[in-house]
């Protein structure tokens, strides 16, 4: 016969044993860390960094944060979920040679209901090389495929072959574009580029000697203000036929 003490014990060990499988297998937090002498095998927190914006990205939760420790260089990165990379604190640079640095593709989700990606303190380098020539050959800096949202501050885009920042969304969209240097992005390309029926605001950004410095593609809604848009080989500001451009003090 067993006794009362047993009894418990055995049902103390199952609720345990339950307790245990119903737990989350990788838990997600909601600020991470990124360094230059982090390791993606890390947790991401400040303790123990993560190495790449590509590994804190899948360990951190919806709308969450990835801060940047110290500077390095941390990678392009696929952002699939409203997120915040902050390296105002360090110098914080993508390298993306022959390839997007960031690409935004966050499709509506219930658990996801702001679907908004903030980007700010970032370096982002489009340059490479062609043989033995050192040149630009980076696709896009940003490219937006879908997002509700999407914030650009205090950053430096350079040397792509394409857009620094290209919204191709085919549904309504917002882009802010605000304190950034957008810069030597080559003959065809555009600081910033949009399309569809998104509205863009660009304030106090220098999109200089681009193939564009803004263009606005058809149904496309644009406000620049305090700015400046000079060296462009094509034009400053080009707007398709139905994009509207409002400029306010800029030159």
């Amino acid at each position: 016969m067993r006794s009362i003490g047993t009894k418990l014990t055995a049902v103390a060990g199952t609720a345990l044993a339950f307790f245990v499988l119903s737990m989350p297998t990788h838990a997600q937090a909601t600020r991470t860390w990124v360094s230059g002498v982090g390791d993606d095998v890390n947790p991401c927190s400040r303790t123990a960094p993560c190495k790449t914006f590509a590994g804190a990205i899948s360990k951190t939760f919806i709308n969450g944060e990835i801060d940047c420790l110290d500077g390095g260089g941390f990678g392009t990165v696929t952002i699939t979920k409203s997120i915040t990379i902050d390296c105002t604190g360090g110098f914080g640079s993508i390298l993306a040679s022959g390839t997007n640095g960031i690409i935004i593709n966050i499709a509506v989700n219930a658990n996801d209901p702001l679907r908004t990606v903030r980007l700010r303190g970032l370096t982002i380098n489009g340059t490479g090389a062609s043989g033995t020539i050192g040149t630009r050959t980076g696709l896009r800096r940003i490219n937006i495929l879908q997002a509700a949202a999407v914030m650009v501050e205090d950053t430096i885009i350079s040397d792509f072959t394409l857009q620094g920042s290209s919204d191709t969304r085919s549904t309504a969209g917002k882009l802010f574009v605000r304190n950034s240097v957008i810069r030597n992005n080559s003959g065809t390309g555009a600081g910033v580029a949009g399309a569809s029926t998104n509205t863009a605001s660009v304030e106090n950004t220098h999109s200089i000697n681009n193939g564009f410095g803004v263009a606005v593609g058809n149904g496309n809604r644009v406000s620049i203000s305090r700015s400046v848009m000079s060296g462009n080989t094509s034009a400053g500001v080009e707007a398709d036929a139905g994009g509207v451009v409002g400029v306010d003090e800029t030159t």
